[in-house]
């Protein structure tokens, strides 16, 4: 089925009509600044619609005032279906939920659009339910317009065709995808569940192989290292200050690879991720550094954000690049410096009075006491972390690959029912 020609398929008895003509929709300027003449309500705000299919009484609904005309103009009834209507990324407009519970105080807020059905022409869950298929929904993002803000104009949504069949029908097809896709979700959360338990275990694995190392039978003492604790009795600790020194050499031209770090992936080539922050204009003078260098991310250290250097490159001015002397593997590093307790231990000698502008500068690094095993014994752990982890991140794949096809599958069957390709029973 086309996205674009999916009213050639449709079933004889039914119809195609624009929105506009099968129910009433508005666009709310309702915002959270407060003013002395209006009520307090309960605002439905973007993240509630986008992360929520069905807004419900359960959700944690910011607090804010409207005038009494707002109230009456996008206050919130059961079947009423709200969209995102505008949004910094393309693929985040449109999105559509339906109000299954309500109360007198709750307001559709501002970026977002409120639906109501005509109940002798669509009913709101099914309606709902049209607006999640990719054939109708993609037409709001073609009438999308912006540079780096999008939006939906009103006229989109009124021009909307909508696929409508007779309303015992509609029901039919409702009742259907309430019963499959639940079956659907159910899978998909516990698959969810198993990705979790195998990171929880990957990083319980590497944690326990870098601290503690790979003989669980060998003599242990006591570092005197809070956040290590008792480690093999011949390893020895050492302040980062003796194992490293710090690396400022500028690029030139700004021609070598870029790299990025973060919390979740270390550090990689900035060309391998998906990014859509502002990039500078040039990057001549940006730091460079070796393959095998310690690379952090001053500001978002207390996150976890290093890693060592898979490659030589540069990196931002900001960050602070370490190479490592000769008792250290720089994988055995790369292992140690991104497990959450590091992150914590660093966060302790980083400079700042709130949490979020936390930076760990040079002093503060070179304080943090470290684990050295023989260099023998660090080349076994990360052969070890390497081959055990692998193992754990094909299962990761499989499980994601999973996860994936269900989410095809459930698009496609949303897709399907509401544009009549599957038979209802009891639909006259």
């Amino acid at each position: 089925m086309s996205l674009l020609n999916w009213t050639d398929d449709l079933p004889e008895n039914w119809e195609v009509k624009p929105l506009r003509t099968v129910a009433h929709y508005v666009i709310s300027n309702v915002d959270k600044v407060t003013h002395e003449y209006e009520h307090p309500v309960r605002l439905c705000n973007y993240a509630d619609v986008y992360h929520s299919e069905f807004i419900t009484l359960d959700l944690d609904f910011m607090r804010a005032t409207a005038s009494e005309a707002e109230i009456e103009k996008f206050g919130v009834r059961v079947d009423d279906v709200l969209i995102t209507k505008d949004s910094e990324s393309w693929d985040d407009i449109g999105v559509p939920a339906l109000v299954r519970q309500t109360s007198d105080d709750l307001v559709c807020g501002y970026h977002l659009a409120l639906i109501r059905a005509f109940p002798d022409k669509v009913m709101g869950a099914f309606l709902f339910r049209c607006l999640q298929a990719n054939p109708v929904r993609v037409q709001l993002e073609l009438t999308a317009n912006g540079v780096t803000r999008f939006g939906i104009p009103k006229s989109g949504i009124g021009s909307l065709r909508l696929p409508v069949p007779p309303l015992p029908q509609q029901h039919a097809i409702a009742t259907y995808l309430d019963s499959e896709l639940a079956w659907l979700d159910a899978l998909v959360v516990a698959k969810e569940q198993v990705l979790s338990l195998l990171a929880e275990k990957r990083q319980a694995l590497i944690a326990r192989a870098v601290t503690t190392g790979l003989n669980p039978d060998a003599p242990f003492r006591n570092s005197d290292v809070p956040w290590l604790g008792k480690i093999p009795a011949h390893w020895t600790t050492e302040r980062a200050r003796w194992l490293f020194e710090e690396r400022d050499e500028r690029s030139d031209t700004g021609d070598e690879e870029l790299l990025t770090v973060s919390h979740l992936t270390g550090v990689t080539p900035r060309s391998e991720k998906d990014v859509n922050m502002f990039e500078a204009a040039t990057t001549e003078g940006y730091k460079r550094c070796a393959t095998g260098d310690l690379v952090v991310n001053t500001l978002w250290a207390w996150m976890g954000a290093m890693g060592v250097a898979p490659v030589d490159g540069i990196v931002s001015p900001a960050y602070n690049v370490y190479v490592p002397g000769t008792l250290l593997d720089s994988s055995y590093i790369d292992a140690l410096v991104r497990l959450p307790v590091f992150a914590q231990e660093v966060t302790r000698h980083s400079k700042g009075v709130w949490s979020s502008r936390l930076r760990l500068y040079p002093e503060g690094l070179f304080a943090v006491v470290l684990p050295v095993p023989p260099l023998e014994e660090q080349h076994a752990i990360v052969d070890y972390v390497a081959s055990s982890s692998g193992q754990l991140d094909e299962l990761r794949k499989v499980t994601e690959r999973s996860i994936s096809l269900l989410k095809e599958r459930r698009a496609s069957l949303i897709a399907t029912a509401v544009t009549g390709q599957i038979e209802m029973e009891h639909t006259a």
